[in-house]
């Protein structure tokens, strides 16, 4: 199996003290970063975007136009950013690297860097300035009590089918060491959560959609519908979720996940990322240049940027869609 990146059983977990293991390289201050590969962007406030990508690099801007370089202990990929509030963000990557900032993004602390297990984290929510959890690769899932002072690393087996629970029960009681490395080869990647009121919906690789009531305590694995990966959900109304992934695929649903609808995209792109406006346009942003549209989730167009770049992130600032882009980041024109 090629693995992409980007009734409820019990949970194992292993608790860790958030401390690196090794020592990270911080991330270099270059002229051009705000032109390199970027990956993802966030509204900080009515003022304020930050933006991260690849070499650990971190963007602050106040118009989505000038990109100020800041400060990184480390220079591992950041996949995803994440604010609580005007102050408190986070941002995760490569390296299984965590970072916390206090002061709107312009320092950045190290939390959890641990380079040998080899498993990018590809999301982070916070539910308030304490708790909070962190996903990504190989089924990886952190959760934390104390804003990221420690984590502890849970094993949400009820995410696998009924045969690999069995096996993989059995596995960890009579060898745990093995049992911790064949997890991480069933679990599939976690990429990406959704928090909407108390629900939490989780989306990842080989079609995997699941639901939780008690913040990602425990999961229930909604209907398949399809085998390839998905790699954002949004909620785009009271009623309507939209989830996206490979090749054009769209599927959107208004029952809270019970039931999913295929969209008609007109591409093959894969699509990374959903932006809903505060007066309910949809982008979806994709590979190739592509990006479509709908004044209300369900009826789209398509369009495609010149330069034909991956769109990989974006956020609705100041009445423009502003993405994070494979060349860097990008304020774009649209309807």
């Amino acid at each position: 199996m090629i693995r992409v990146f980007k009734c409820v059983l019990v949970y194992c977990t292993f608790s860790f003290s958030a401390l690196a293991t090794s020592n990270p390289v911080p991330a270099e201050i270059l002229p051009l970063a705000s032109k390199s590969l970027m990956l993802d962007i966030a509204k900080v406030s009515e003022s304020s975007l930050i933006a991260v990508g690849d070499k650990g690099h971190i963007l602050l801007s106040s118009d989505g136009i000038d990109w100020q370089q800041q400060s990184n202990p480390a220079n591992s990929a950041l996949n995803r950013v994440y604010f609580l509030d005007e102050q408190r963000g986070w941002a995760v990557g490569h390296d299984s690297a965590i970072l916390n900032t206090i002061d709107g993004g312009k320092n950045w602390a190290i939390q959890n860097y641990q380079p040998e297990k080899e498993r990018p984290l590809f999301d982070v929510v916070f539910f308030d300035q304490h708790h909070g959890i962190a996903v990504g690769a190989y089924g990886v899932f952190y959760r934390t009590k104390d804003a990221g002072k420690t984590w502890v690393e849970e094993f949400h087996l009820e995410l696998v089918n009924s045969d690999d629970q069995e096996y993989l029960q059995e596995l960890k009681v009579e060898d745990e060491e093995f049992y911790l490395e064949e997890i991480a080869s069933i679990l599939p990647h976690f990429n990406r959560i959704l928090s909407v009121g108390n629900e939490l919906y989780l989306a990842g690789e080989i079609g995997m959609l699941a639901k939780s009531s008690d913040q990602g305590q425990t999961w229930e694995l909604l209907d398949e519908i399809y085998m390839g990966s998905f790699f954002d959900i949004a909620q785009i109304d009271q009623q309507q979720l939209l989830v996206v992934g490979l090749r054009g695929n769209m599927f959107s649903s208004t029952d809270g996940g019970a039931q999913w609808q295929h969209q008609d995209t007109d591409t093959t792109a894969l699509l990374n990322d959903i932006v809903v406006t505060e007066q309910g346009h949809v982008y979806v942003l994709a590979n190739a240049g592509v990006i479509l549209s709908s004044a209300n989730g369900t009826d789209f167009t398509l369009s495609t940027q010149p330069d034909g770049k991956a769109l990989i992130g974006g956020v609705w600032f100041n009445n423009k869609l502003v993405v994070a882009s494979e060349v860097g980041v990008k304020v774009l024109a649209v309807k």
